[in-house]
């Protein structure tokens, strides 16, 4: 069987800060929608405290898979496994993966991952406490980047920006 295309989808800071406190950044709703467009119908792969930080827990519409070392760690509506590796390997046969966070399951699948799906905040937060790693342009290239946008709620700017792995 084929391995999956791996996606990263994250939202970052200037400073890649990408959480504080368990939380996002920011709660934009322009952000939302295109991570649900995204990863609907797609496995959707998150370290155990992402799980635990979704507020109704598994998201609906897509295979929820969750990576932790802890044998017994119950995540009603998802499945578990022990590592990055072994989470891709089970959704071998599928398009495409998500991988939705946070910042150690990040660290670990910048290495292997094909395409980037970023939204780019203009603005950092203080007390961020979650960041994203180094995005090096030796690796990754820009295929499409959106017109920066401004958040009503929060008054935010962003854009969203997609990068694929340079051959």
């Amino acid at each position: 069987m084929k391995n999956p295309a791996i996606n990263i989808i994250v939202a970052v800071a200037p400073d890649l800060a990408i959480g504080r406190r368990g939380d996002l950044l920011f709660h934009v709703s322009a952000d939302l929608r295109r991570f649900k467009e995204l990863t609907m119908g797609h496995p959707i792969i998150m370290g155990r405290k992402t799980f635990e930080s979704l507020p109704k827990g598994a998201l609906p519409g897509r295979r929820n898979i969750v990576i932790s070392r802890n044998r017994d760690f119950n995540a009603p509506g998802a499945e578990v496994f022990p590592s990055l590796e072994a989470a891709v390997a089970a959704c071998s046969g599928t398009g495409e993966v998500f991988i939705i966070g946070g910042a150690q399951i990040y660290s670990q699948a910048i290495a292997v991952a094909d395409r980037l799906q970023l939204t780019r905040f203009d603005r950092t937060v203080a007390g961020a406490d979650c960041f994203f790693p180094e995005i090096s342009a030796d690796t990754w290239s820009p295929t499409a980047c959106s017109e920066w946008a401004v958040d009503e709620k929060s008054g935010v700017r962003y854009c969203f920006e997609t990068l694929v792995r340079q051959k």
